[in-house]
């Protein structure tokens, strides 16, 4: 029986215990009771709710279900409104701070860049400053190549040494008077002409300081440094 039905079957039980109370106090010659106007809004309702057909019982029953149901989901919605609306709110603030990180690491990235170079840069003034000048070898009938060496090796920059190394073993062995038959290239670095290194000291023929002096200002000029220009004989087996 549903709650409608039960809520019926009460009041009409209800009503005609009132009823028949109401009989019997009237044949005794009573006075009615002062529950009348009770009993008369009782039969009211119970006839109100008696009069709704059983099938129409179940459909108001459904309906408030229903309401339910929608009560329910509206409620759930919400809740999922609420949690995605927090969700969003934790992500961007993890966003913002992987961004925040992330402008830090390259900013911290970009200061070492740049006091690395500095510090290169400086070892790169140190190690000019403490080469030799041509002119402080004292002048020699002739020269070995250890000796040759030895004086690229004080004259060069210690990084751009090796470069410089690579390109003259492979233009004159280290051979200071080292001459080129058809073309006349002349020396460690086998200028050409050979007169070129005239700019560097007019011992040039004699003289492998003043040819070193000569080939590594030639160098720097056109490639950067030795091993710019080495880089560039790599690939065209000339510089």
């Amino acid at each position: 029986m549903s709650r409608i039905s039960v809520r019926g079957f009460a009041v009409a039980s209800a009503t005609a215990v009132t009823t028949v109370g109401a009989v019997v106090g009237v044949a005794a010659g009573g006075t009615p009771a002062a529950d009348d106007n009770n009993f008369e809004a009782a039969a009211a309702d119970t006839t109100l709710l008696a009069d709704i057909p059983a099938g129409q019982q179940a459909q108001v029953q459904t309906a408030s279900l229903t309401q339910q149901a929608d009560a329910q989901a509206s409620a759930a919605d919400a809740a999922a409104k609420k949690s995605a609306e927090e969700s969003a709110r934790i992500q961007a603030a993890k966003d913002a701070k992987s961004k925040k990180q992330a402008a830090e690491d390259r900013v911290e990235a970009e200061r070492k860049a740049a006091a690395e170079k500095k510090e290169k840069e400086e070892a790169e003034r140190a190690s000019r400053s403490s080469v030799r000048d041509a002119s402080s070898f004292a002048a020699q009938g002739s020269y070995t190549v250890a000796q040759v060496q030895a004086m690229a090796r004080q004259m060069v920059p210690a990084d751009q040494f090796q470069c410089f190394s690579n390109i003259v073993n492979h233009e004159s062995t280290w051979n200071y008077r080292a001459t080129n038959p058809s073309s006349g290239a002349y020396g460690l670095m086998q200028a050409l002409p050979g007169h070129k290194m005239a700019s560097a000291g007019a011992d040039w023929q004699t003289n492998p300081a003043t040819q070193i002096k000569w080939g590594l200002s030639y160098m720097d000029s056109r490639y950067g440094s030795p091993c710019g220009a080495w880089s560039f004989w790599q690939a065209n087996n000339w510089y």
